[in-house]
């Protein structure tokens, strides 16, 4: 059975290769102050991201999820962004990504976010058999400018 733990400081190792998959998985490449950087917000507190593991039934750590909170314009409440998933390719197919998304979906309600949402490539058919059945699919197309 899946067991999502919140991010701590311990688990650096193990989130790295994670996300180093991640990073793997979309061909993308940050530098280790970027890195660093997000690893240290994700485990601090009183920050604005936050971060959990999900591990198998042999406590090794098999999928990341990160996620935050922003005032929204159509809502009272706050929506959560779920940034980043990923579940490391040996493992999937064992509910490792419904149970993080399950562990997102229930923080932000117990906060009273107005809703959870998330982006991925529409190539993405894996995941997006999963997301398909855990959320409605919005239609909406992603747009962005780089800005350094």
């Amino acid at each position: 059975m899946p067991l999502v733990t919140e991010l701590t400081d311990a688990d650096r190792t193990a989130w790295q290769g994670l996300w180093e998959g991640y990073l793997d998985f979309y061909g993308s490449t940050l530098s280790p102050e970027v890195t660093d950087g997000t690893f240290r917000r994700l485990v601090d507190p009183h920050g604005s991201i936050r971060g959990a593991l999900v591990r198998d039934d042999a406590g090794a750590a098999v999928g990341l999820v990160h996620w935050l909170t922003h005032p929204a314009t159509w809502s009272l409440g706050e929506y959560c962004y779920l940034e980043d998933l990923f579940v490391s390719p040996e493992a999937r197919g064992g509910g490792y990504g419904r149970a993080l998304i399950a562990h997102v979906t229930e923080w932000a309600r117990e906060r009273g976010c107005a809703k959870v949402y998330w982006l991925t490539r529409d190539t993405n058919t894996t995941a997006r058999a999963l997301y398909d059945r855990v959320a409605t699919d919005t239609g909406f197309m992603q747009y962005s400018i780089p800005l350094g």
